[in-house]
């Protein structure tokens, strides 16, 4: 009997959440949210938009590293061209990047803008090593 009659006198403690307590839980998931969550869904539209957007032509590598070229595009699949004579069907969604040629600089620049570069390149090449044996001489005297 005594020791009902001192689990009796016990005072029981408030059982409703606390703010306190959901505190931790809601700090973890913001980050979640902003470190991991968000990243991935920005990635997977662009994929998505990247893979809407094939058209012939178009230079691509699959996940499974093949080069080639799109020459043709259905619903659900591309054709791949990897070779002269070889073509391979692939779903869309095997196509991990596209390739994107950087145009060629234009070749119209004349002779003397050409050697006016180089004299300028040659001028910040020499103001460098100035100022590294400046440094150096500056140690040296330390």
């Amino acid at each position: 009997m005594f020791f009902v009659s001192l689990l009796q006198t016990q005072q029981a403690q408030p059982t409703g959440l606390n703010l306190m307590s959901l505190a931790p839980i809601l700090i973890v998931f913001v980050i979640f949210y902003f470190f991991i969550i968000r990243p991935q869904n920005k990635r997977q539209k662009e994929t998505e938009k990247m893979i809407n957007a094939l058209k012939k032509g178009d230079k691509v590598v699959t996940i499974g590293g093949i080069h080639g070229v799109v020459t043709s595009t259905k619903e659900k699949t591309v054709v791949v061209k990897v070779d002269s004579s070889t073509s391979i069907e692939f779903n869309r969604t095997a196509i991990s990047t596209v390739i994107v040629d950087k145009p060629a600089e234009k070749k119209s620049k004349s002779k003397k803008d050409d050697r006016d570069e180089v004299k300028a390149e040659e001028a910040v090449k020499a103001e460098e090593s100035q100022a590294e044996a400046a440094e150096e001489a500056s140690s040296e005297n330390k």
